[in-house]
């Protein structure tokens, strides 16, 4: 018995790895060619580093706005891809309710003076999930659309 409590002890730290690992996802792992619109309400918040995450309820007859392409976009942004990147944008072939939402750490979000979100807020977003959507609901943020103001999460303020 006791050698087995032991051993349970020496693997523990290392599935906690694990489970952080698979909660954590690497930019590399988004396809940064197919950028995403979504918008919904906020069933979930955790405002805290590594970065704030959420959780988006999408509605199910989710349609690409008119007039994306010509929303605002952050000024440090447009001389490079921001409205290339919203012209580029299309709703996901999948059809999940719940999106887990990757959003910037804390510092970024500070100095963009984004309010904290609260669960029930309405917010959109175009972002970059997995290749081919593969894999879990999951959203990196590039421009949050909250309350009238774009804010340009993958960078500092201009």
């Amino acid at each position: 018995m006791h050698r087995r409590n032991l051993l349970w002890l020496a693997a523990l730290p290392a599935l906690l790895n694990a489970r952080l690992a698979h909660a954590h996802h690497g930019w590399s792992s988004f396809d940064q060619g197919r950028p995403i619109y979504l918008e919904g309400k906020a069933t979930r918040v955790k405002w805290s580093n590594p970065h704030v995450e959420l959780v988006l309820e999408v509605p199910a007859d989710l349609k690409l706005p008119a007039g994306l392409a010509e929303r605002p976009v952050p000024a440090q942004a447009s001389p490079i891809d921001g409205r290339a990147l919203l012209a580029k944008a299309t709703v996901p072939t999948r059809k999940d309710k719940n999106w887990e939402i990757e959003l910037a750490p804390l510092t970024r979000m500070d100095a963009w003076k984004v309010p904290q979100i609260k669960v029930g807020d309405t917010l959109s977003m175009v972002g970059f999930t997995f290749k081919d959507e593969k894999g879990e609901a999951v959203l990196r943020v590039e421009y949050l659309y909250l309350d009238g103001t774009a804010y340009g999460l993958r960078s500092s303020p201009a």
